[in-house]
């Protein structure tokens, strides 16, 4: 699993809550976020379809995006990284530390605490 950096994060965001957005749609859902001039996003989702955390699809001669790795996936893997690396934790973080979220439904806290009991277990 690759880990986003913070900004490439931000542009995930867009791309797990829109789904597929040109360029210019991420450009213009991230600006606030980001200050970016719609060049400095595109170079960035250029890094990150090279990462593999986009993927690009063509719709009706217009390039799109769509996020490479799964919202409940990545957040797994940040967290148990962050628990190990930060907190110097043998566990991830619970599911629960998500609740109220706006990024994540309760619906997906459930997949999320089975996908980091998983984690854990492969470990």
């Amino acid at each position: 699993m690759i880990r986003p950096s913070d900004y490439e994060l931000k542009l995930l965001h867009h791309l797990w809550r829109q789904g597929r957005m040109s360029a210019r749609e991420i450009q213009d859902a991230s600006e606030a976020e980001t200050g970016w001039s719609y060049s400095a996003t595109r170079k960035t989702l250029d890094r990150m379809q090279e990462k593999g955390l986009v993927r690009v699809e063509s719709v009706h001669g217009l390039k799109t995006y769509v996020a490479g790795q799964g919202k409940l996936e990545t957040l797994a893997a940040l967290s148990q990284a962050f628990a190990r690396d930060v907190l110097g934790m043998d566990a991830p973080l619970p599911a629960a530390a998500f609740a109220g979220s706006k990024l994540i439904s309760p619906e997906e806290i459930d997949e999320l605490e089975d996908l980091l009991k998983r984690l854990q277990e492969g470990e």
